[in-house]
């Protein structure tokens, strides 16, 4: 099918009307983030007055406010706006690749395999820290290739892509649970902690990487994105017929997103539901039906900050894992959008 002019204008002026919208949601989103900011910088079992942060940010504070906000709650912070942003594009690439809002990291197997790499780095090689995140980006990225292989029939649908995952995804969760049952308890418990989702450990250590990371592996995708998903949207056909190397394009933009997944998981553990609900809240809150990646971004580092702050507050204990309310946030959420693709599949 061609692309005529008169379709490209059409879907020109589409864009040029959500436009005003889009620049709104991004500024109330942008609002939102500064606000979280300012409760996590300022809010603990140490308060920082709000008028306080910006001279202890500065270091012209007290040196028990200077010491909190620099070296204890910025780098978290750093780490849960990071990781966020990280998973929320992620999340929205592969939603948009697959056109399926099942098809993010958490779902179809990408933290599964980052966590069997952690998992078998603390459990059977007994190491922590920079080398249990290097096994994690290097489970999510040998996951990724096997599923990307055994999706490929003459090249690869959406529809395999995400059965293929979800059934990786079991396979992996079999090996885990394998293998923190066979480890003696002090083992089993740090795996345990991991596999939650967890920012209480974040330092400089793990915020520094995970940043330097994302330098150039956010600018790329949204390159690859800009390229490779208008085109798809059109039909593998009319992609090729445009020039686009469909199943290179395809590649490159699922290995990016590998990637991005893969280092969020490295610094916070596999935190569930933030990559799966950022995408269609973007999408929502936008009303467009592309990818939006800056604003599922901007969604995915509220998502997990806010739920990061909540998790810290809540009564009956001195702070729950992070991993724990995105569960609880996020689980409902997928029921109801089963439910509903339930109802869409039997004409309801």
């Amino acid at each position: 099918m061609p692309v005529t002019p008169d379709t490209l204008r059409a879907l020109r002026r589409v864009r040029r009307g959500t436009l005003p919208r889009l620049l709104a949601v991004t500024g109330t989103l942008i609002a939102l983030l500064l606000v979280l900011t300012c409760l996590a910088l300022s809010t603990g079992d140490f308060t920082v007055p709000l008028a306080q942060v910006p001279r202890a940010l500065a270091g012209r504070g007290d040196a028990a406010s200077a010491f909190i906000v620099q070296h204890v709650r910025l780098p978290r912070l750093a780490t849960a706006l990071a990781a966020g942003a990280a998973f929320g594009m992620s999340g929205a690439v592969f939603q948009s690749l697959v056109r399926n809002p099942l098809a993010s990291p958490d779902v179809i197997g990408i933290t599964s395999g980052a966590s069997t790499g952690a998992v078998l780095a603390i459990v059977v090689f007994h190491v922590g820290g920079a080398s249990v995140s290097l096994a994690a980006v290097v489970g999510a990225v040998l996951t990724a290739v096997v599923m990307y292989a055994l999706s490929w029939r003459r090249g690869v649908s959406g529809y395999r892509l995400v059965l293929v995952g979800i059934g990786i995804s079991a396979v992996l969760g079999s090996v885990i649970s394998y293998l923190t049952t066979r480890a003696e308890i002090h083992t089993a418990q740090e795996a345990m902690l991991w596999l939650t989702g967890s920012l209480g450990g974040a330092d400089w250590d793990t915020a520094r990487p995970l940043l330097l990371c994302l330098i150039p592996l956010l600018p790329l995708t949204v390159a690859l994105a800009a390229r490779v998903l208008p085109a798809l949207s059109l039909g593998d056909d009319t992609a090729a017929g445009l020039g686009l190397r469909v199943e290179a394009g395809r590649l490159w933009l699922v290995l990016a997103a590998v990637g991005l997944a893969a280092v969020a998981t490295a610094a916070t553990g596999p935190v569930t539901f933030v990559a799966f609900l950022a995408g269609p809240l973007a999408r929502r809150l936008s009303g467009r039906g592309g990818p939006v990646l800056g604003t599922a971004a901007l969604c995915g580092a509220s998502l997990l900050l806010g739920c990061d702050l909540l998790a810290q507050h809540l009564p009956g204990g001195s702070g729950y894992p992070v991993g724990v309310v995105t569960g609880a946030v996020g689980a409902p959420c997928l029921l109801w959008l089963l439910a509903r693709a339930g109802r869409v599949g039997h004409g309801g």
